[in-house]
């Protein structure tokens, strides 16, 4: 007799079954999820107790997993490895990894001009997936990090994103923006004009929009096609964080990484961090610089 299909009969979800009908799989996969929604290290206690699985059972399974280099031990604890990270990542294709490599230069660059939280973004579907981060010398409430995924909808670079990809927007709006904080555009008309405005003026913005005490100023980078391939962003704690104070030197960066994301800038020098960095000094915080925009509306978020 054929054993029955567990999902015959609707979705299988390993992490709801008892742990006695479990498979070693499942049991397996309910540990890396486990370990995926926290950002730190965690103990085999605390990971058997949050998975139902006895003790004795989730160390076997955290060595196995140890061994294929999925989770690395850290002392005591355990946190998710470099291979899952690269399986990972392999989900968006080889694009995002390629980006990862040829822009960590602008990355960089851009870091050294704030000293603040730097990102690296890159739109699926309609969430946006963080594919590099350099975190600044200051405390952010960020919930970024390298491979993590967020509603484009609500972030400065998703804005960003969404401003130049309609059909993307588009679906955002049909799914429902659901406010993840008091600042959330929840409004389908209002995030519409927001995305045209950024399309004006060629930058974006997020007051608290995605967390609470996070600002961040994003741009795109543009690609051959025209349209954007990645966004850059410096994000900060909102009770001192001025993002206008970034937004000229964000534009160069950005412009300068658009230009690498096309192949224009193979024989042209990048601009040095210190030259960048004069630039951004002689920027007044509220005034900005060229076309950048002295202040956001209220609507620009």
């Amino acid at each position: 007799m054929l054993a029955q299909d567990p999902t015959a009969h609707g979705t299988h979800h390993p992490e709801d079954a008892a742990p006695d009908q479990q498979t070693a799989v499942d049991k397996a996969l309910t540990l890396l999820k486990s370990l995926a929604e926290h950002d730190r290290e965690i103990g085999v206690s605390e990971l058997a107790r949050r998975t139902r699985l006895t003790k004795s059972t989730a160390f076997r399974l955290l060595g196995i997993l140890q061994r294929n280099d999925v989770v690395e031990r850290v002392g005591s604890n355990y946190r998710l490895g470099a291979r899952l990270y690269d399986i990972g990542t392999r989900t968006y294709g080889p694009t995002p990894l390629m980006l990862r490599e040829h822009l960590l230069p602008y990355l960089a660059d851009l870091y050294e001009l704030t000293h603040e939280t730097v990102h690296l973004a890159v739109l699926h579907d309609t969430e946006i997936v963080y594919v590099n981060k350099i975190h600044g010398h200051r405390p952010t409430p960020s919930p970024s990090s390298i491979g993590a995924r967020l509603p484009a909808y609500c972030t400065g670079v998703g804005k960003a994103l969404l401003a130049f990809d309609h059909d993307a927007a588009e679906r955002a709006i049909a799914q429902g923006l659901a406010a993840r904080t008091k600042d959330t555009i929840t409004e389908p008309d209002l995030l519409r004009a927001v995305l045209r405005r950024i399309r004006q003026d060629g930058i974006a913005y997020d007051h608290e929009e995605a967390t609470p005490g996070l600002a961040c100023v994003a741009v795109p980078i543009m690609g051959a096609a025209g349209r954007p391939v990645a966004a850059l962003s410096v994000a900060g704690a909102s009770h001192r964080f001025e993002p206008h104070r970034f937004a000229a030197a964000l534009r160069r960066v950005g412009y300068e990484a658009s230009r690498a994301a096309t192949g224009k800038s193979r024989q042209t020098a990048r601009p040095t961090a210190t030259a960048a960095k004069a630039r951004v000094s002689s920027v007044h915080p509220r005034s900005g610089e060229g076309h950048s925009p002295a202040k956001p509306p209220a609507t620009a978020r």
